[in-house]
């Protein structure tokens, strides 16, 4: 692909004018990418799943699921690891890099945003520079890592990390760093508390027997 200063500067965490004719080529690209997966019936697996490594190209390979509708700005910003799912009507606002470990499983509705803006409005709408009218903003990135479960319509902010194997409850805000083997939630987002052998299910168990899921956890709360 071939790409722009803006881009670059963009994809790197600098100050880039997002109005930049060539910047909104490569941004029309990705939305029309979008459009195309999209619009591609389930039926048609090998067209959509071609589609779709045309829209994201780093999952080529990597046994990506999507679930349509999905939505990215530019999609080749997205870096995608092994075994990852991706719910019914996720954004991906890939300005700079959007990182997916292995495992990792998106819910409906979660939006992954690294695009950042001034927060005083004279330095944040578009205006007239010295050598033209710009749009200026920058781009942090975003790090899921492996075997994260992000639940229903999440947010999670530009710059933030999720450890390992984590899992972001259902419509929190995620602004900061979040460290594994945790249970965070709320707006914005906070621990709640770590996971622990007291979270086992023993799944099969459950599925074989016919049994209520319950973990440890619930277990020793009925008992009480």
């Amino acid at each position: 692909m071939k790409t722009s200063k803006d881009f670059e500067l963009m994809r790197n965490g600098k100050m880039y004018n997002a109005w930049a004719q060539s910047l909104d080529k490569i941004h029309t690209d990705g939305m029309r990418r979008t459009q195309i997966f999209n619009k591609i019936s389930v039926k048609r697996k090998k067209a959509k799943q071609k589609a779709l490594e045309k829209l994201i190209p780093s999952c080529k390979g990597k046994d990506f699921w999507v679930f349509s509708p999905v939505y990215c700005e530019y999609g080749v910003n997205v870096q995608v690891g092994k075994d990852c799912f991706c719910n019914y009507g996720c954004t991906f606002l890939d300005c700079a890099t959007i990182m997916l470990g292995n495992d990792v499983w998106l819910g409906a509705n979660v939006t992954l945003a690294t695009p950042m803006h001034p927060f005083l409005k004279d330095e944040r709408l578009p205006k007239e520079y010295p050598d033209g009218f710009h749009d200026l903003e920058y781009a942090k990135p975003i790090v899921i890592k492996d075997g994260c479960w992000i639940c229903s319509s999440v947010t999670i902010c530009g710059g933030v990390t999720i450890g390992e194997n984590t899992i972001v409850a259902a419509g929190s805000v995620v602004t900061k760093d979040m460290p594994s083997n945790s249970i965070v939630g709320g707006v914005p987002a906070k621990v709640i508390r770590p996971l622990d052998e007291k979270d086992r299910m023993n799944p099969w168990e459950i599925y074989t027997s016919e049994a209520t899921p319950m973990s440890v956890r619930d277990k020793e709360k009925n008992d009480i």
